[in-house]
């Protein structure tokens, strides 16, 4: 697989990433994010330091034409002469498999219900639908959210495209022997099968690729959301509804600007940034995959949602706050609605942060300049680390959290990070 490190630079674009990765500022970084109504194509290969200074760090939205999947097994494999889904090969050779699936007319808190079947027997729901003509009268099923590479190791269905390939999520987990996840998932869904109004995990990025069919995509940039909250505060849950018209009801919904509404077709991969709210609806029968990932031009975005909603669980919780352990009870709760509580975040970047400064140090044990070159976004992963790790530190309720139980304390990672990048890299550099 084709790694970023491996990604070929000409002198000049080296040059300039390498000190734009080195040395960019947060307040550089939010000038970049100058939200625009549009969506742009990207229908030939692009550097990827194209990529990461036009849509990843300015955390704008992008569609890449199919050149992206072209290779991709699974395009070659998963689909029938017709465009359809290969129903007889997916069924022969991942019948068994249990798969997780939503019923899109059936809603609970602010998702949809989920049931597990087999691979086997929702591919016959879907071949009875789709004789029915989409008969009305059945439900709406929607495969999502299968871990299929966890369970199919040895089928290499797809190739992460390089430009999403700075992924610490899955890096973080695909390191992990204590437990075991991903942020890797195969949606399949009917024509009208839909996902609700949401934004992705921890506020990460995500991609999403269509193996074959179509989708549409609804997307906002940050902050218009809080216009498309209800008078009870409460996020709208389909935003294509006629009761989004209701002023009593919807009171902000007229202040809505800057929506992306964009249809994607098979084999085009679209990126879709930290924090840009999205709904989406299957036009045709379709299979995609789809990652969620956060790397160094969003995880101050990630930190900040943490934050976000530790205050929501603080207030819901607010009349308790007396008792014993509140703060240990409002991380808790932290962790089962959001995914990771602050001591897990922590020892996100600790992980990443150790991965990096060991890479780092092999290149300059090489005692070759151009080795280091080739790990620049290594020393960029370091900066964004440390600036994070600062902020934590001055965190009322981080400082809060217990350190004998963490991999290492907080502020000794933190000089870490500091004196390897001040000092150790500081020649090289």
């Amino acid at each position: 697989m084709v790694t970023i490190h491996q990604f070929e630079m000409d002198t000049e674009t080296k040059s300039l990433t390498g000190a734009v990765f080195r040395k960019i500022t947060k307040a550089e970084k939010e000038k970049l994010r100058n939200y625009e109504a549009k969506l742009e194509y990207i229908s030939t290969e692009i550097s990827y330091d194209e990529f990461f200074m036009d849509y990843m760090l300015a955390n704008k939205p992008c569609m890449f034409r199919s050149f992206v999947t072209a290779n991709w097994k699974s395009r070659a494999e998963w689909v029938a002469d017709d465009g359809m889904p290969n129903f007889d090969f997916l069924e022969e050779k991942f019948g068994d498999a249990t798969v997780p699936v939503a019923d899109c007319e059936s809603k609970q808190y602010d998702a949809q219900t989920k049931q597990d079947m087999t691979l086997r027997d929702y591919l016959l729901y879907l071949r009875t639908l789709i004789s029915s003509q989409y008969d009305t009268n059945m439900k709406c099923l929607y495969l999502k959210d299968w871990h299929f590479n966890r369970t199919f190791t040895d089928y290499k269905a797809y190739t992460t495209p390089v430009y999403f390939t700075s992924d610490w999520l899955n890096e973080f987990w695909d390191n992990r022997s204590d437990q075991s996840d991903d942020y890797r998932f195969v949606y399949m869904g009917p024509k009208g099968s839909w996902t609700p109004f949401h934004a992705d995990v921890f506020r990460s990025y995500s991609w999403s690729a269509n193996v074959c069919g179509r989708k549409k995509w609804i997307l906002f940039p940050p902050g218009q959301e809080e216009h498309l909250k209800d008078c009870h505060g409460n996020m709208a849950y389909d935003v294509t509804s006629p009761k989004m018209h209701d002023g009593k009801k919807y009171p902000n919904y007229h202040k809505v600007s800057g929506s992306i509404e964009v249809i994607q077709e098979a084999g085009e991969a679209i990126f879709v940034p930290s924090g840009w709210f999205h709904q989406v609806f299957n036009l045709e029968d379709t299979i995609s995959i789809n990652h969620n990932w956060v790397n160094g031009c969003n995880i101050d975005i990630a930190w900040k949602f943490l934050q976000s909603e530790l205050l929501q669980v603080q207030g819901a919780i607010s009349d308790c706050k007396d008792m014993d352990g509140w703060d240990k009870q409002c991380q808790m709760i932290l962790r089962a609605n959001s995914g990771m509580d602050f001591a897990d975040f922590f020892t996100f970047l600790h992980t990443v942060a150790k991965e990096r400064m060991k890479r780092l140090t092999i290149a300059m044990e090489t005692d070759s300049k151009s080795a280091l070159e080739m790990n620049y976004h290594d020393v960029f992963d370091l900066t964004q680390i440390l600036e994070v790790l600062q902020t934590m530190l001055e965190n009322k309720e981080f400082s809060e959290v217990e350190i004998e139980p963490l991999v290492d304390d907080p502020r000794n990672l933190c000089s870490v990070v500091k004196e390897f990048l001040n000092t150790e890299l500081a020649g090289y550099l």
